[in-house]
């Protein structure tokens, strides 16, 4: 074998042009479109060429240029008028200092397996990457104190290349973090900061890689180092790929060693953010640190970290989730839970939906779900899936009050906003806007915009997207060796008149990429039309293990492939960051048709009205509480169906008749000064009623006021006076635990026998035997609501009853009302639920004793 050695070349900038080398280190460049213009005035082809990464860019560049561009007085004042915004931004006093820098103290670390950050990147798959992306970005301009963690994998997410079939490959292309906007992190000495964690008895040495977002740090782990064999070399090798202990692995290097790496910065977290289940492993890691540093209990500690952990949620669907069997999670955490204090039985409980049930296996959520005092879904319609599919966790609880809430997801505005639309709300918003993207009232003001400016600023965005995809579809049709009249041909294809679709994410089944070729001959009728043509544009990955996924694929390519479809219908392959931005920002219409209710949000159709597209989806996902009527076009009525087959016919027919009926003739309905005026009137609805709320400063604020300022206020009442109030509110628990089983509802008194008149109230009286608890330990609920025919509540809403000195013999007594503010038959049932102060969430237990 040869022997090498390594070493790294960086690159070598005149001293006039550090600025840059500041700015490429910078991810703030990925939303700002001064310095992305800055970097491409350096060299446009090598822009190009590097994906748009500013630091194999700089690389690259001769060094006879790099002198020139010195002595070019107009590129210096540019660089120092890009630089000095940078400066003003990070020095800047933000939403976050105004609101609560003085009054909370804490930090809040984010874990997520992927990261969407910019194409020149490639460290995630589709959108929930994107998500965690634009969630950093939305951090730093609010400047919240917030870290990012997460792995950076050598390979990343595959390549996608389309063969002469139609058939997805896949290649997986080393990335070169040492050419990426990225830097290892070092100590004082220079030397790289590791740190250890232990997986089958071997010590597996983690690095650490710094992304700066804005005013975000995000810290990257990876296991590519000397000091490790090939096997643990490989855990942070490819994004979602491997088997199941390649996964397991990933998610010990994630939760753990991520916490692992906090502590050796020096940055310890008050609150962690599990982004998914993938980083669950963390809650124990911080348990395991509270051991150490605290004389605690494996309970006591719990109810630190339960108090100040969030868990999201992006699944609707059990076979989404990471599930361990249990000699799998023994084999890897034997050891790790005698660290924890407690037995291996007690530690695959935690994993289980059933903590009794050994033979159900270890599930990534469920611990998260454990571990975590607030959990939320990315929608409400998610919200309400999510409830019902955790509902047995919390038994006896009413599934509405599941302690699942919901946060709908948003996107980074200037991320996915062309520079076209930038300059017209500048021009008729505010410039402000950009600091306050989710002030209504500005966005009212789009209506100022003359139409005539929108409609020519969306034709030029739509007349760039057809450019690039022949530009592209021409690259795909050379590489596949297809005949030279064929490549010619691509410079034909589309017409940057006609009304243009797109559809463009994760080709998994239940997305239904393939749902409008039902009927091949009516889709005929409708993209053909000399008069009123439509074309389709198509991108999007299966999974390199979903053959259904890439049979549609495959599917989508032979249509587009059919001479009558062909210059109508366009796959692009390789969907990332790049390909998304030129869609979102070039299509009049975004279709979206997920099997309802199986799309948790989604947020690519959120991109399209900043940019003057308009959605077309099925009510699943954020579109349920996007679609208005006037904003754009429902897919059905919201059903669901239990036969799939009757689903897709009924809903292939619905997109057929709206295309037919509403959308292609409000399109080319034109005036005198052919100008679509009905079709702009939708434009600027949608715009105005998904622009200000589906965005993530909206996502991060609801963040903030509903999790992370609870969570931080938590951690410090719970870890104040060496722990005091969590040591006794795991000793409260555990008293509650052991005399549960004696709480009664003895006794009921209520007025029902005559008719209430309108306005008055319900008088109640409830007698409750509490056993050695107190009333001060519980909260006596009066749950009412309407009547359904058998006497059950419908929707029914607590009201906290009051407790009385007076006792009836061993019971307490409780009294209160009911007010009866409309008419109609009522019912009530009394419960009983564990309560005190600082509690995370009041059914967080899962304890409830009803009447």
């Amino acid at each position: 074998m040869i022997t090498t050695r390594t070493y790294t070349v960086i690159p070598r900038l005149p001293d006039a042009l550090r600025p840059a080398e500041d700015l490429a280190y910078n991810l703030w460049w990925t939303w700002n479109p001064e310095a992305q213009e800055l970097f491409r005035t350096i060299d446009p082809d090598l822009w190009e060429e590097s994906r748009h990464n500013p630091v194999k860019l700089l690389g690259a560049v001769p060094a006879r240029r790099m002198e020139r561009l010195t002595r070019d007085e107009h590129f210096m004042h540019r660089l120092r008028q890009v630089h000095d915004t940078l400066s003003r931004y990070l020095g800047a006093q933000t939403w976050y200092a105004r609101t609560h820098g003085d009054t909370v103290t804490g930090s809040i670390a984010y874990f997520s397996a992927e990261y969407g950050l910019h194409e020149c990147l490639p460290i995630y798959s589709g959108g929930l990457g994107v998500l965690s992306g634009d969630h950093l970005k939305s951090a730093a301009d609010l400047g919240l104190p917030l870290i990012g963690v997460g792995l950076l994998y050598r390979h990343g997410y595959f390549r996608q290349r389309i063969n002469r079939d139609g058939w997805q490959q896949e290649s997986y292309p080393e990335n070169d973090f040492y050419t990426m906007p990225i830097r290892p992190v070092k100590d004082a000495e220079d030397r790289d900061v590791t740190v250890v964690v232990e997986i089958l008895g071997r010590n597996v040495e983690i690095g650490i890689w710094k992304a700066q977002v804005g005013r975000v740090p995000l810290y990257l782990l990876d296991t590519n180092r000397k000091a490790n064999g090939a096997e643990d070399r490989a855990i942070t090798g490819e994004l979602y790929g491997g088997d199941q202990d390649t996964r397991i692995r990933q998610e010990i290097v994630l939760g753990i060693g991520g916490m692992r790496a906090l502590v050796a910065l020096g940055a310890i977290p008050t609150v962690c953010h599990m982004n998914e289940g993938h980083s669950a492993f963390l809650g124990l890691e911080r348990v395991r640190m509270l051991l150490q540093e605290h004389e605690l209990s494996f309970a006591e500690a719990s109810e630190i970290v339960a108090a100040s952990t969030l868990f999201t949620t992006h699944t609707p669907v059990p076979a989404g989730i990471d599930n361990f069997p249990r000699d799998l999670v023994g084999r890897y955490f034997g050891a790790y839970g005698e660290e924890l204090g407690i037995a291996l039985e007690e530690f695959l409980a935690l994993g289980r939906r059933d903590g009794a049930d050994s033979s159900s296996p270890f599930s990534m959520a469920v611990l998260a779900l454990r571990l975590s005092g607030h959990a939320n879904a990315v929608s409400a319609l998610h919200g309400e899936v999510s409830r019902r599919m955790w509902e047995s966790m919390w038994p006896g609880v009413p599934r509405s009050e599941i302690p699942i809430g919901h946060i709908t997801n948003g996107v980074h505005t200037r991320t996915w906003l062309s520079d076209e639309f930038e300059r017209l709300y500048d021009l008729y918003l505010d410039p402000a806007w950009i600091d306050n993207p989710i002030d209504r009232r500005l966005w009212t003001r789009v209506d100022r915009i003359p139409d005539a400016e929108l409609w020519r600023s969306k034709e030029r965005l739509r007349e760039r997207l057809i450019d690039y995809s022949r530009r592209k579809l021409r690259t795909q049709l050379e590489r596949r060796g297809a005949h030279k009249n064929t490549i010619l041909q691509a410079s034909e294809v589309l017409d940057p008149e006609a009304l243009t679709i797109g559809f463009a994410r994760r080709f998994a089944t239940y997305k239904r990429a393939t749902l409008i070729f039902r009927d091949p001959d009516r889709l005929e009728s409708i993209l053909t039309n000399a008069e009123r043509p439509v074309q389709l544009i198509f991108a999007g990955k299966a999974h390199p293990k979903d053959l259904e996924g890439k049979e549609f694929i495959r599917t989508v390519v032979r249509f587009a492939n059919e001479e009558r479809f062909r210059r109508h219908i366009v796959f692009l392959e390789n969907y990332d960051m790049l390909v998304a931005r030129y869609m979102v920002q070039g299509v009049d219409v975004w279709l979206n048709t997920p099997r309802r209710p199986m799309e948790a949000s989604g947020t690519s159709g959120m991109k399209v009205p900043v940019n003057g597209g308009i959605n077309m989806s099925v009510l699943d996902g954020w579109w349920g509480e996007g679609h208005n009527g006037e904003n754009g076009w429902a897919i059905g009525s919201g059903d669901e169906f239990e036969d799939f087959g009757y689903q897709d016919e009924i809903e292939s027919m619905a997109i057929y008749s709206l295309l037919e009926d509403e959308v292609v003739p409000l399109f080319y309905e034109r005036g005198p000064d052919r100008l679509p005026r009905g079709w702009i009137g939708t434009m600027k609805a949608s715009i105005k009623s998904v622009c200000p709320f589906f965005n993530t400063n909206r996502m991060l604020e609801d963040y903030t006021q509903q999790y992370y300022l609870p969570g931080l206020l938590q951690w410090n009442a719970l870890t104040a006076d060496d722990m005091a109030e969590a040591r006794r509110l795991s000793t409260w628990r555990e008293t509650v635990r052991r005399e549960w089983g004696r709480v009664r509802v003895a006794g009921v008194e209520a007025a029902v026998d005559q008719p209430i008149p309108m306005g008055g109230h319900l008088e109640v009286k409830v007698l409750v035997v509490l056993g050695a608890l107190t009333p001060s330990d519980v909260a006596v609920e009066l749950y009412h609501g309407p009547a359904d025919s058998d006497g059950r509540v419908i929707e029914g809403k607590p009201i906290r009853l009051k407790p009385r000195k007076e006792r009836h013999e061993d019971a307490w007594v409780f009294t209160g009302n009911s007010p009866c503010d409309f008419a109609g038959r009522h019912a009530f049932s009394v419960r009983v639920v564990p309560w005190r102060p600082g509690m995370a969430q009041p059914l967080e237990m899962g304890s409830m004793t009803w009447w």
